[in-house]
C-alpha cells in the first residue's frame, strides 16, 4: 500500500513489484540510475530509513554499519537503507539477519552504483542468494508520467484480444518525450526546466559520479567523447572498434580496447546503459542468429543531452529521430515487461530477418516486436517481417508468438486482417 506521505506521489509501476517481493523475501535491493525515483518508491513501503549519503548523519551512520551491524540494523522493518554501496559490509550483515530473524519483508535496499573497487569488493563474502533479491527499477516510462492514455495494454495483445483507440500524440510531442526523459523531477514543471534534468543527470555523472565509481580522474572530455559516441549509435549494434573509431574522428585520438572497456565498465556500474540482449529462438532455418546486444542508454534522454540535442534537433532530422525514438520505446516496453514478469531481447539473424523487441514472459508466452514511425509503407513491411519471423520459429519446441506487433508514432491502434497489431506508444500500458 502507498503511504500518504504529504507530498505528490506519483504511483510506479514498480510499487507492486516491490511490494510482492518483500511478502516473498527478506531483503530487496532495488537497483537503477541515479534520479530515477528509487528513494521515493521504497519511501512509501519502508518504516524505517537510513539515507548514507546524508551529509549531516553519513559518518555516525557508516561508523555503526561497520562496528556495531546488528545495532544499526535494529529498526522497524521494513528499513530501508538508501545508497547502500557506500557501506558494502552491510550486504553480509542483512544477509546474517535476514536469517537470524527468518521473516520476510524486513529489509530494502537501493543502490544507484554497483562497488567496483577491490575494497568493497572484498568486504561482501557471500552473494545473498535466497535471503536477498535484486529488483531493476528504470526512469518514468510514458504511462507513470501520464504522456500515455493506457488505453491499449501488452497484456490484452498477449491474450489476443481486439484493440481500437486513438492517440493524440505527434512526431512533435513525441521528439520532446525523449529530450526530456522519464526523470520523475522533470514532471509537472515548466518544459525548458524539465529538459535541463538530463543535462544536469549528464554533467553530474561525468564531473562527479564517474571519479566516485572508481574511474580516472580528470578526464571529463573523455567521458563525455565516450558518452557522445555510444549515444551516436544507440539502437544499433556498434562493435566496440566502432564506437573507438568513431571517438577517434571526434578528437579522441588515444583511446585503445583497454582504456574503453575500463571506462565503459564504470559507466555500466552507474547503470547508465541499458543494453538489449540477443533473443535465440529454435527456428527452423539455416539462418545465424546474431547475438550482438544493441546499444541503449537507461534512457534516451542522456543520448540527447549526451549530442546536445533537442527537440527542435530531432525533428529535423527524421532518420536520426527514428533511432531515439525506438529507444524511447525500449525503455517503456522494459517497464511493462517487468510488470508482467518478463524481459526483453532482440532478434537479428544472418538474413536480415529482425524483431526491435521481444517481450518474453516466465511463462514461456512471447510477443515480437517492431518499432516504426508510422508511415503505411514502413509498417507494412514491419508486419510482413514480423510474420516471416513467426514463420520460422520451430513450434515443435516452442509455442508461436503469442501477438505480433508494430508500435508507432501515429494516432491510431487497431488489429490488421494478418493479425499483427498496429500501436501507438501513447496508447499503451502495461
Amino acid at each position: 500500500m502507498i503511504k500518504d506521505s504529504g507530498f505528490n506521489y506519483i504511483e510506479r509501476i514498480t510499487d507492486s513489484i516491490l511490494a510482492k517481493k518483500l511478502r516473498s523475501s527478506g531483503a530487496v535491493l532495488v537497483e537503477g540510475p541515479k534520479w530515477c525515483g528509487k528513494s521515493t518508491t521504497c519511501e512509501q513501503q519502508a518504516n524505517s530509513v537510513v539515507y548514507l549519503q546524508d551529509p549531516m548523519t553519513r559518518d555516525q551512520d557508516i561508523a555503526l554499519a561497520y562496528n556495531e551491524p546488528a545495532i544499526f540494523l535494529d529498526r522497524r522493518p521494513p528499513l530501508l537503507i538508501d545508497e547502500w554501496q557506500e557501506a558494502p559490509i552491510i550486504w553480509d550483515s542483512i544477509r546474517f539477519e535476514v536469517d537470524k530473524r527468518r521473516s520476510f519483508g524486513q529489509f530494502i535496499l537501493t543502490g544507484s552504483a554497483t562497488p567496483l573497487d577491490i575494497k568493497s569488493k572484498s568486504e561482501i563474502r557471500h552473494s545473498g542468494i535466497g535471503r536477498i533479491t535484486r529488483m531493476r527499477m528504470w526512469t518514468m516510462s510514458l504511462y507513470e508520467s501520464g504522456d500515455s492514455s493506457g488505453t491499449v495494454s501488452l497484456s490484452s495483445m498477449f491474450n489476443g484480444e481486439p484493440i481500437g483507440a486513438t492517440c493524440e500524440k505527434r512526431l512533435p510531442d513525441y521528439a520532446y518525450l525523449t529530450c526530456r526523459g522519464g526523470w520523475p523531477m522533470a514532471m509537472d514543471t515548466d518544459d525548458d526546466i524539465a529538459l535541463e534534468q538530463s543535462v544536469n543527470y549528464v554533467d553530474e555523472l561525468v564531473s562527479t559520479d564517474f571519479v566516485k565509481a572508481g574511474g580516472p580522474p580528470n578526464n571529463e572530455d573523455r567521458v563525455r567523447h565516450l558518452m557522445a559516441s555510444y549515444s551516436r549509435s544507440i539502437s544499433t549494434p556498434a562493435t566496440k572498434a566502432l564506437l573507438i573509431r568513431d571517438m577517434k574522428r571526434n578528437g579522441e585520438e588515444v583511446f585503445d580496447d583497454e582504456t574503453f572497456s575500463s571506462y565503459f565498465s564504470v559507466l555500466d556500474s552507474l547503470f547508465v546503459f541499458e543494453e538489449l540482449e540477443a533473443w535465440n529462438p529454435n527456428i527452423r532455418s539455416k539462418a545465424r542468429v546474431q547475438s550482438a546486444r544493441v546499444r541503449h542508454l537507461t534512457d534516451p534522454s542522456i543520448a540527447t543531452a549526451s549530442l546536445g540535442l533537442g527537440p527542435n534537433d530531432l525533428m529535423g532530422d527524421l532518420k536520426s529521430f527514428g533511432l531515439f525514438f525506438e529507444s524511447l520505446c525500449i525503455r517503456d516496453l522494459r517497464i511493462y515487461a517487468s510488470a508482467l514478469n518478463g524481459r526483453l531481447y532482440h532478434y537479428r539473424d544472418s538474413n536480415g530477418l529482425e524483431a526491435d523487441a521481444v517481450v518474453h514472459l516466465k511463462d514461456g508466452r512471447y510477443a515480437l516486436i517492431e518499432v516504426k514511425f508510422g508511415r503505411q509503407e514502413d509498417i507494412d513491411a514491419a508486419a510482413a517481417h514480423l510474420l516471416k519471423l513467426a514463420g520460422i520459429i520451430d513450434t515443435s519446441t516452442m509455442p508461436a508468438p503469442s501477438c505480433m506487433i508494430v508500435i508507432t508514432a501515429k494516432n491510431t491502434a487497431y488489429r490488421r486482417p494478418d493479425g499483427v497489431y498496429v500501436v501507438p506508444l501513447g496508447c499503451l500500458k502495461p
